[in-house]
C-alpha cells in the first residue's frame, strides 16, 4: 500500500526529472514579480501558472508540440482531449489557430484613443521608425543560427506588443512561442527601466528640454473641427489601407481597429464596446497566458536557444527605442520646428506605459515640459506599425 501511494504521487518522477525543478523555480519567480513587483500581471501571472502546471509530473497539463513522432495535428479536438488533456486541446484549438491575439487586440482597440495620434500625425510616423529592431535582430539571428522564420519571431520582440509577438510565433515559429512571449511581456514591463538606459546614452540635455508646446506655437497646428467624426472614420479608412496594402495583417489591425470603432460610435455600440474591453479580454487574456506558459517544460525551454531569444528581445528591444529617437533628431535637422527625441523613444506598442516613462523623463529636466499627448502619438502609432511589421513578416516568409 505504501509502494502504491509512493507511486501516486509526482516525489518519483522528481527524483528523476531534476530539470522540472528549476522549471518550477522559474514560475514562482515570475509569479513573484506578476504579483509582488506589478510586472504585467494579467499576463506573467497566468504565464507563471501555467509553467507550474505544465512541470508538475504526471498532471499531463504540459504543451505537447506536434512533430513527426506524434500525429497530433490530425487529431480532432476531441481525441486531442482524450489523448493529450484539456491544455493541449485548448492550445490546439485556441492558440494554434491564431485566434487569442487577435481577440486580444480588439479589446485594446476598445481601449485605445486614436485622438492624440490624430491630432498630431506627424509625429505617428516615429512609430515606424521605431520598428527598425524588429528587421535589425532579425538578420543578425540568421547569423546566429536561427531560421529565418524563428528570427522574424524573435525580432518582432522589439515592437514591445505581446500578442503580436504571440501571433508571429505561433505563423512562424510555433516551437519558440513560451521563450519568446516570456520575453516580450518581460521587456514590456521593463519599459521604465528599459527607455531611461537608452536615453542617458542617446540624448543630450538640451534635446531632452525641447518643450513641445512652444514649438507647436511656432509652426501653427491644424484643428480638427469635427474630432467625433474623424474618430469613427479613421479606423474604417484604415482598415481599407491596410488591407490593400499589407492584407496578411488584418487580423491583428482589423480586430484593433474594430474594437476602437465600436468604442467611438458611443451609447449605440456601448454593449459590444463592453463586451470586447472587458469580457472578451478578459477571458482571452486568461486562457492565452495559461496556456502559453504550459509549453514551457523543462525540455523544451532549458537550452541554449531560449537564452539566445532572451538576449536577441532585449537587443531588439533596445534598437527600437533607440531607433525612433535616432528618427527625432533626423527630423530636427531638416525641420523648422524641434520635436523632443523623447516622442520617438515612444514608438513602441507598450501603450500607454512608455508614453508616461518618456512624461516623466521630460518633467525631471523640466517641471513645465508636459509631452504626454505628444508621445501618445507615435506610441499608439507602434501598435499599428507592429502589427503591419508582423503582417509583412507573415507574409513573406509564412
Amino acid at each position: 500500500m505504501i509502494e502504491k501511494l509512493y507511486e501516486m504521487t509526482a516525489i518519483n518522477d522528481i527524483v528523476h526529472n531534476p530539470a522540472s525543478l528549476v522549471m518550477l523555480f522559474i514560475g514562482l519567480v515570475l509569479m513573484y514579480l506578476g504579483i509582488a513587483k506589478k510586472f504585467e500581471p494579467l499576463l506573467l501571472v497566468p504565464i507563471a501558472f501555467g509553467i507550474l502546471l505544465a512541470n508538475f509530473p504526471g498532471g499531463g497539463m504540459a504543451v505537447v508540440q506536434a512533430n513527426e513522432q506524434n500525429n497530433i495535428m490530425h487529431l480532432s479536438i476531441l481525441e486531442i482531449a482524450k489523448e493529450y488533456g484539456i491544455m493541449n486541446m485548448l492550445y490546439y484549438m485556441l492558440i494554434k489557430t491564431g485566434l487569442l491575439p487577435p481577440l486580444i487586440f480588439m479589446g485594446v482597440g476598445a481601449m485605445t484613443d486614436f485622438g492624440p495620434m490624430l491630432r498630431n500625425l506627424k509625429l505617428a510616423f516615429f512609430g515606424a521608425a521605431a520598428q527598425i529592431g524588429i528587421f535589425t535582430v532579425l538578420i543578425g539571428a540568421t547569423f546566429m543560427g536561427f531560421t529565418m522564420k524563428q528570427a522574424a519571431a524573435l525580432g518582432i520582440i522589439g515592437g514591445a506588443d505581446g500578442p503580436t509577438a504571440i501571433y508571429t510565433s505561433i505563423k512562424l515559429a510555433p516551437e519558440l512561442l513560451g521563450p519568446i512571449a516570456i520575453a516580450a511581456y518581460s521587456y514590456m514591463a521593463l519599459v521604465p527601466v528599459i527607455i531611461p538606459f537608452v536615453v542617458k546614452f542617446t540624448m543630450t540635455k538640451s534635446e531632452l528640454m525641447i518643450n513641445m508646446k512652444e514649438q507647436e506655437k511656432n509652426s501653427g497646428k491644424t484643428e480638427i473641427k469635427n474630432m467625433k467624426l474623424a474618430k469613427i472614420l479613421f479606423p474604417i479608412v484604415l482598415l481599407i489601407v491596410v488591407s490593400i496594402l499589407v492584407p496578411t495583417s488584418v487580423p491583428l489591425v482589423g480586430c484593433l481597429l474594430f474594437g476602437n470603432l465600436v468604442k467611438e460610435i458611443g451609447s449605440s455600440t456601448n454593449r459590444l464596446y463592453t463586451a470586447a474591453s472587458e469580457t472578451i479580454l478578459n477571458s482571452a487574456t486568461i486562457f492565452l497566458g495559461l496556456t502559453v506558459g504550459a509549453t514551457m517544460s523543462a525540455a523544451s525551454f532549458l537550452n541554449l536557444q531560449t537564452i539566445m531569444i532572451v538576449i536577441g528581445g532585449f537587443i531588439a528591444f533596445v534598437i527600437s527605442v533607440a531607433g525612433g529617437i535616432v528618427a527625432a533628431k533626423i527630423y530636427n535637422l531638416f525641420g523648422k520646428s524641434k520635436i523632443n527625441p523623447l516622442i520617438g523613444a515612444t514608438g513602441l506598442s507598450a501603450v500607454p506605459m512608455a508614453s508616461r516613462v518618456a512624461n516623466e523623463i521630460a518633467l525631471k529636466h523640466d517641471p513645465q515640459n508636459h509631452i504626454l499627448q505628444y508621445a501618445m502619438s507615435s506610441n499608439i502609432s507602434g501598435v499599428i506599425g507592429s502589427a503591419v511589421a508582423a503582417g509583412v513578416l507573415i507574409s513573406f516568409l509564412g
